[in-house]
């Protein structure tokens, strides 16, 4: 019988509860992940070895044990799950269903450690440092008898293989696990997961096509990348023919990346990890960036980091040392393909209108035509952080269509959500009516040409001349009046108020002035 979605999420999460006496919720998916993805390898290459041993009856006795394994591995099998210490009078395979059969002995999180270890050992260009750093095998991180209980209530699920469940069914699983850990971590999660609705939005905007590349420079989970290969598929497409890449800082976030993408039956990726400002993976044999169909990223925002002192990214200028927003678009931009590159991006208000070295920047940015449209989303979206956000979508130099060029999609989406219990969500309406508006025409005027036709959001197409003329400010609201938007960038809004006093105290003084040489006296500042 089919296995339900609800069925294996409730299996899961009594799994990933067992941890309560060990540790915070935060800290679950280190665990509960690697164990998942291990029962799933351990019953998928099972399903294969028994249809292997079926299939193959009677022929068996005739071939030697190499020339058996040649067979298997060639028409059965993708991966392996070797022997743990080969040879050995005891030898176990590095499976699940083997090590859960010593699970009262001592040791269990050592052979657990043995086995991932084997597996990414026996498999290099498939699970090469897939399980993370695995610090949480130790006795002293987590007690064997707790990893003996999460393992017990999680072979309480049904066996996670193609022959039992879908793969849509398991990476629902998996995108239903990041869910409930993101809600339960607080901000951390922020580095970790986006919101699934947010993703979505983006990538139905920059719309993937059949054998693209797509790119996440702070992939983070993966979900980004899983996304564009669903719309894909969700459109008649196929979505495994998409060749994926992405960077993530930390290495066991990484891990979960690559676990994820393999949960939804997809292979052609690739998942490095590193500081990509710093140290960018993917380049060009010549050393240059290297350059992808799709960018997507929703990187941390107002980073500190270390400028570039010489780097051919910073087109405009080098971001300043206090928040790293530019720097990533620089890269992205720089990651664009010069026939069809396109990328989208969320971040915070401030880079839209924020003065000095971000201000150079984003006045190149803007000169040269590379930003295609501003669309601000509503405040409480993200896991980290309730500000108000917007999406960036930027195209290659001379790609955007002839109705967009020179100039700038304004799209105020911000009144559109529904309020849960720890965050606002975009529903699909809302996520429909901004594509919508996102692929509306525009009249001379910058106002849609259908006023039903804009998915009924505040939207205007703003030429260049009228955003150099307001200083190269992208502020929502110097755009479209109905705006709600309140940009919460604390340093910006006292300089804004010091100006505005400033000024305030030379008009009266001014007054003043006027009124003693007219002989009026009286008034005091």
């Amino acid at each position: 019988m089919a296995v339900t979605q609800q069925e294996i999420e409730n299996r899961l999460w009594d799994a990933a509860d067992e941890l309560r006496v060990a540790m915070p919720e935060a800290q679950y998916s280190s665990v509960v992940f690697p164990l998942m993805f291990w029962k799933y390898l351990s019953d998928t290459w099972e399903h294969h070895h028994q249809e292997f041993l079926t299939d193959n009856e009677g022929l068996l006795d005739g071939l030697s044990a190499e020339e058996a394994h040649e067979i298997e591995y060639r028409d059965y099998q993708s991966f392996e799950i070797p022997f743990i210490h080969p040879g050995a009078v005891q030898q176990r395979r590095a499976s699940w269903s083997s090590i859960l059969a010593t699970i009262t002995q001592p040791g269990l999180g050592h052979r657990v450690r043995a086995s991932l270890q084997a597996i990414e050992t026996a498999n290099p260009d498939k699970f090469s440092r897939l399980f993370g750093s695995m610090t949480w095998t130790s006795e002293e991180v987590l007690p064997g008898e707790v990893l003996a209980a999460v393992m017990q209530a999680m072979d309480r699920t049904p066996k996670m293989h193609e022959g039992n469940m879908s793969h849509d069914v398991l990476g629902g699983a998996y995108e239903y696990l990041l869910k409930r850990f993101s809600d339960g971590s607080g901000t951390r999660a922020g580095q970790f997961f986006t919101p699934r609705e947010v993703v979505e939005l983006i990538v139905e905007i920059l719309d993937p096509k059949g054998h693209e590349s797509v790119y996440d420079p702070t992939c983070g989970s993966g979900g980004m990348l899983i996304a564009s290969a669903n719309l894909l598929k969700a459109h008649g497409g196929r979505g495994y023919t998409l060749k994926l890449y992405g960077q993530e800082t930390v290495a066991d976030t990484a891990g979960v990346a690559r676990m994820n993408l393999f949960m939804h039956n997809l292979t052609q990726f690739q998942v490095e990890v590193g500081d990509t400002l710093k140290d960018p993976r993917f380049k060009k044999p010549d050393g240059s960036i290297a350059q992808f169909d799709v960018i997507v990223a929703n990187p941390p925002y107002s980073l500190k980091w270390k400028p570039w002192t010489r780097d051919p990214r910073a087109i405009g200028g080098v971001a300043p040392q206090s928040s790293a927003d530019w720097a990533f678009v620089q890269h992205m931009i720089a990651s664009m393909d010069p026939k069809k590159g396109r990328a989208g991006v969320v971040l915070p208000h401030g880079v839209l209108f924020r003065s000095g070295q971000e201000a150079a920047i984003r006045q190149r940015v803007l000169d040269d035509d590379l930003l295609e449209a501003v669309i601000g989303l509503p405040s409480n979206l993200f896991y980290s952080t309730t500000i108000p956000t917007a999406i960036l979508v930027f195209r290659a130099p001379g790609t955007k269509a002839p109705e967009r060029q020179a100039g700038v999609l304004f799209i105020d989406a911000s009144k559109r959500f529904i309020k849960a219990k720890k965050r606002n969500i975009l529903t699909d309406a809302d996520i429909a009516a901004t594509v919508t508006a996102y692929h509306s025409a525009f009249d001379v005027d910058g106002n849609p040409v259908d006023p039903d036709g804009d998915g009924g959001l505040a939207a205007r197409f703003v030429s260049a001349t009228e955003i150099v003329g307001n200083g190269y400010d992208l502020s929502i609201g110097r755009y479209i009046k109905q705006a709600a938007v309140e940009a919460e960038d604390l340093g910006t809004l006292i300089e804004a108020y010091n100006l505005a006093r400033a000024e305030r105290q030379k008009t009266e003084q001014r007054m003043l002035e006027v009124l003693a040489a007219a002989g009026i006296e009286g008034f005091d500042e």
